[in-house]
């Protein structure tokens, strides 16, 4: 599994990980879905993405539950709090919350979900006490476009902001115009998730050709080769969701999977950068 260091730190992620929104809940799927979980931790998926909004907190405990079979040092796990819950002593006390849910005693990075009603100064600023107090080592945001991400940096006086977590798939690609360069050149993570686009995978034969054809030369299978496109350089990580143990697997199957300048730019080709749309907020 390929690393490379989360935001300005010296700490290195696995640059694919692993996604939890609309994981089940309850029933077989919910055990099929924590045997996927701790497959792609085995695998080296040990990035896991998870929040507070998820199940109302279900899907924290579920991973908690998942979670407990491995060292946590092993582990780098990310949360995130509701704008809702996003004042000063709402942020400080959502992050106790997801602590106790998740069973452990502090997060590697802790997100604003998306920007909300209550004061971005106060979120920031309980952020940066939440890194003092030991309660997670890094922070940042999710679903921030350019201006609010330079916003939200304003406020910051002692931590920097180490990730943006975006919706990126190979529809939905508007975050490099913007987002990806100032990211890059400000050592912030940019972490995509929904990588497979959720019923938007490219079905048109000519796209689909190219794929097949970077997966074949490779061993692979297309959907690894999205992963490996959407995690093609620094500072691009993706977060796919397993429900099962077979896509877990398919999925740490691009961790180490390296594709050259002429496979890049044919995929840059079939499905170039369309308009910028709105972020989404998942």
């Amino acid at each position: 599994m390929r690393l490379q260091r989360f935001g300005s730190s010296e700490v290195e992620v696995a640059v694919v990980g692993q996604g939890t929104w609309n994981v089940p809940e309850s029933g077989a799927g919910r055990e099929r879905a924590m045997a996927a979980l701790r497959r792609g931790v085995e695998l080296g998926m040990t990035h896991i993405d998870t929040a507070e909004m998820y199940g109302s907190g279900a899907v924290e405990e579920l991973l908690g539950e998942t979670i407990a079979a491995f060292p946590r040092e092993r582990l780098f796990l990310t949360s995130k709090v509701l704008p809702g819950n996003a004042s000063f002593s709402g942020t400080l006390a959502a992050c106790d919350a997801t602590l106790r849910r998740l069973r452990v005693d502090y997060l590697d990075c802790y997100l604003l979900h998306w920007p909300g009603g209550e004061p971005l100064e106060e979120t920031m600023r309980a952020l940066e006490m939440l890194v003092e107090r030991g309660k997670t080592r890094f922070i940042g945001v999710s679903n921030f476009d350019l201006p609010e991400l330079r916003e939200a940096r304003s406020y910051l006086r002692a931590v920097p902001l180490s990730c943006n977590e975006v919706l990126y798939h190979l529809r939905e690609r508007g975050v490099e115009r913007r987002l990806l360069p100032y990211c890059a050149a400000e050592s912030i993570a940019l972490v995509g998730y929904t990588p497979f686009g959720r019923g938007r995978f490219p079905r048109e034969a000519a796209v689909q050709g190219v794929l097949a054809g970077v997966a074949r030369a490779h061993d692979a299978t297309p959907r690894q080769v999205v992963l490996a496109f959407l995690t093609r350089s620094a500072p691009l990580f993706a977060i796919p969701k397993a429900s099962q143990i077979a896509h877990a697997e398919e999925n740490a199957g691009a961790g180490d999977l390296v594709l050259d300048p002429a496979e890049i730019a044919a995929i840059d080709a079939a499905l170039p950068i369309g308009e910028d749309a709105p972020l989404a907020s998942l």
